[in-house]
């Protein structure tokens, strides 16, 4: 868990992202060998990136920068959608920061198996020698670590997914849920159409906004994850549309 300090460097980071050395000792009235601690640690939890006097949040499709931007509400989703996944059952999550933070929280749950279309959500379960791992094939994206391609759909009329877990870069009524990749976005499409039961899981940010291309609609799904800050006429809209939403 990040300490209240380390919560606050994480908020200046996501509203300006970069940030000095200096100008957090300023700002949080502690000293310059505190702050590089707890820079040092916010980059081992995969929160920032470290630079030369500062950190930095800079690539949009690195999930390692986008962990840290609105890190407590992505968390506190996380922690919600956990709840919703069962010993036994066979899960797929699908690429995006808040799917890296409920995969660290499905390490309490050890008799899961976990398919992922992403390597570095494959990499939270390292040390969990007991929960069963599946990494689809397909072509690697090397920013965000997510195969796709037609091997990778192939891979999935292969299994049987009681849940599925997408990330989304966007939402408006118009254009639905959206993402900015156009081949992460077929296979994201792909694995709506084939699982039982489908969680879209995002901060709510991504509300309102429209990426580039459609991955599906809210008649196509079952359940929304987000922060309960999201405005009330997205959350009449979407439980209108008969979607189960899960405010954190």
């Amino acid at each position: 868990m990040l300490n209240e300090r380390q919560n606050k460097i994480l908020k200046i980071l996501g509203k300006n992202d970069q940030t000095s050395v200096n100008e957090l000792t300023e700002k949080l009235k502690v000293s310059s060998v505190t702050i590089r601690q707890d820079l040092n640690y916010l980059e081992a939890e995969g929160l920032l990136k470290r630079v030369h006097g500062g950190a930095v949040l800079k690539d949009a499709d690195d999930l390692t920068n986008r962990l840290g931007v609105n890190y407590e509400k992505k968390l506190r989703i996380a922690k919600k959608v956990a709840s919703y996944v069962s010993e036994g059952e066979t899960i797929l999550i699908e690429s995006g920061s808040v799917n890296v933070l409920l995969a660290r929280e499905l390490l309490k749950i050890k008799r899961v198996t976990i398919i992922t279309t992403n390597v570095y959500i494959a990499r939270q379960f390292r040390k969990n020698e007991q929960a069963n791992i599946i990494i689809l094939g397909g072509v690697y994206q090397h920013d965000s670590e997510t195969l796709v391609g037609k091997i990778t759909k192939a891979c999935i009329d292969q299994i049987n997914i009681d849940k599925a877990f997408i990330g989304i870069d966007g939402y408006s009524n118009d254009a639905g849920f959206t993402i900015r990749d156009l081949f992460r976005a077929e296979i994201s499409s792909y694995i709506i159409q084939k699982a039982r039961d489908v969680f879209i899981v995002s901060d709510s940010s991504k509300f309102g906004q429209t990426e580039l291309t459609n991955i599906c609609f809210p008649k196509d799904i079952q359940h929304v994850a987000t922060n309960n800050e999201l405005d009330s006429a997205f959350q009449k809209e979407l439980k209108n549309a008969g979607v189960d939403m899960i405010l954190a």
